[in-house]
C-alpha cells in the first residue's frame, strides 16, 4: 500500500472543513483561501479550489460578491451564509468528536506496542 496516497486522500477529506473554517473570519479570495491553507501545511490547487467552492455554493453554504480589480479582471469574494455557518459548527463538533476518538485508539494501542 502507498503511505502517500492514503494521506492525499485523509487531506481531501478535511479540505471542504478547511476552507468553510477559513472563511469563517470573514470574505476571502480564492487566491487567499489556497495562500491560508498553504500555511497551514494543506497544499490546493486553483483547479481543485474553484470547483469545491462552486459545490459550497450551489448548496447554500457560500456566496459571492465581484469586486472590481485594479490589476485584471474583477474578483470573486466567497463568505459564509447562515446556512454555511450551521453546517460549520456541526462539522466542527463532528471533528471534535472524530479526532477525540481516533486520538483515544492510538494512545490507547502505541501504549501497548
Amino acid at each position: 500500500m502507498n503511505i502517500e496516497n492514503t494521506k492525499a486522500q485523509m487531506r481531501k477529506g478535511v479540505l471542504e472543513f478547511c476552507i468553510l473554517s477559513i472563511l469563517s473570519d470573514g470574505e476571502h479570495y480564492p487566491t487567499e483561501i489556497i495562500e491560508k491553507m498553504k500555511a497551514g501545511k494543506l497544499l490546493i490547487v486553483e483547479g481543485t479550489l474553484y470547483p469545491l467552492l462552486t459545490r459550497l455554493k450551489n448548496e447554500g453554504l457560500l456566496a459571492y460578491r465581484w469586486e472590481e480589480s485594479q490589476s485584471g479582471p474583477p474578483r470573486k469574494y466567497f463568505t459564509l451564509t447562515e446556512d454555511g455557518k450551521l453546517f460549520l459548527r456541526e462539522l466542527t463538533e463532528g471533528w471534535k468528536e472524530l479526532t477525540a476518538s481516533v486520538n483515544l485508539i492510538i494512545s490507547q494501542n502505541t501504549n501497548t506496542q
